[in-house]
């Protein structure tokens, strides 16, 4: 089975990138003169990815004629948040475009470079509720560590602090749809601290490994960097 829609969080307010960028949306910064959002874009339809629902928030508008430009009014679909509902409430306000039951959800403003086949793959062998791309990363603090039990299920969410060796969320999901749904969540809620570190102790929430290419634009230096390594 296939995965060919995705949920496309780009509502940040890119605060830590304000000086770089100003006025504009964290993810439509540009880099080597075209938006961040469009290596992610086109990263996806490497992948299989065809439709695509976008979640907007803060200045919604900068991104109206670039999509439109790229991918044509038949592919896309936008959903924009009168304020802002953290990236749960931003995934289940934007379900309601969902036409399928498993649906790809990625940060706009990070490109994690997984093979979308094998992640999809394993969501579907397993069952699961909710399948993270997994990063294996060294020596690091900026983000929380992941620990899976043998049959790949999380086993913990660890506390930003530094690891010499570990795996890092790098915010690519597969996710049933109509499962999530069915959790009380409020209209706002972290997806990353209200769902995925309260729910996982039930077993279908699953983690898989893919040593890809990552990157994420939040701070100044990484969006420095993305200049050189995004062509």
């Amino acid at each position: 089975m296939k995965i060919t829609e995705a949920i496309v969080l780009a509502g940040g307010l890119g605060t830590r990138l304000r000086e770089a960028v100003p006025g504009l949306p964290k993810c439509m910064a540009p880099v080597n003169e075209r938006p961040f959002i469009e290596y992610v874009i086109r990263h996806l339809q490497s992948q299989g990815i065809t439709r695509f629902i976008f979640s907007l928030g803060y200045r919604s508008e900068a991104f109206t004629e670039f999509l439109a430009e790229i991918l044509g009014p038949a592919n896309y679909e936008l959903v924009i948040e009168k304020e802002p509902l953290g990236t749960g409430g931003a995934i289940q306000f934007a379900s309601a475009g969902v036409k399928n039951e498993n649906i790809v959800v990625v940060n706009g403003d990070s490109i994690f470079k997984v093979d979308l086949g094998k992640q999809c793959d394993f969501h579907f062998s397993h069952h699961a509720e909710c399948t993270l791309a997994l990063k294996p990363m060294q020596h690091f603090d900026r983000y929380g560590a992941v620990v899976l039990h043998s049959d790949q299920s999380i086993a913990s969410f660890q506390e930003k602090q530094y690891v010499a060796s570990g795996m890092i969320n790098g915010g690519v999901y597969l996710l049933n749809i109509p499962r999530f749904l069915r959790k009380d969540l409020p209209e706002k809620f972290s997806f990353e601290t209200d769902y995925l570190q309260k729910f996982y102790t039930e077993g279908n929430i699953y983690g898989l490994a893919q040593d890809a290419y990552f990157i994420d634009i939040g701070i100044p230096e990484d969006y420095a960097r993305a200049q050189t390594e995004l062509k």
